[in-house]
């Protein structure tokens, strides 16, 4: 899998159309979830991309502090289904820490985990703050990495 991090900006319209589908994908369909994925915050977000012979199979989008939470920020976590087998998942987590790092010069980072990827988050570094609730009907847990 190849990894490209890039701005909205940077996004080519074929880069964003399949990202935007993968999300819908897996958020929508597969978890059977309807919420507003197009919120605005792509347009703020760094885009951390994982393709597999031409096609989107992982994503993240990455925040600098004070955007999304007051730390920096992981989200939309994806794999496509038939690709989690490969560990994507733990690569483009990865690439997205490394990222923010890189780009916004810290390593405290948040997220909004489904509570069934705890045990995945905190292999990762991340650690459950405060107790759990509900987001667009799906179980989560805020996370911390620090």
């Amino acid at each position: 899998m190849n990894i490209t991090i890039k701005t909205f900006q940077e996004l080519t319209t074929l880069e964003l159309h399949n990202l935007l589908q993968l999300r819908s994908e897996v958020f929508v369909v597969e978890q059977d979830c309807v919420y507003q994925d197009i919120d605005g915050k792509d347009l703020k977000a760094l885009h951390v991309i994982g393709e597999k012979e031409g096609k989107v199979v992982a994503y993240t989008r990455c925040f600098e502090p004070g955007i999304y939470f007051k730390e920096a920020a992981i989200g939309r976590v994806v794999v496509e289904g038939e690709q989690r087998k490969y560990g994507y998942g733990h690569v483009i987590m990865k690439a997205s820490v490394d990222a923010i790092k890189t780009r916004f010069n810290t390593e405290v980072i948040k997220l909004s985990a489904q509570s069934h990827l705890k045990k995945f988050y905190e292999s990762h570094g991340f650690n459950q703050v405060g107790e759990g609730y509900l987001e667009d009907g799906i179980p989560h847990i805020a996370m911390l990495k620090s």
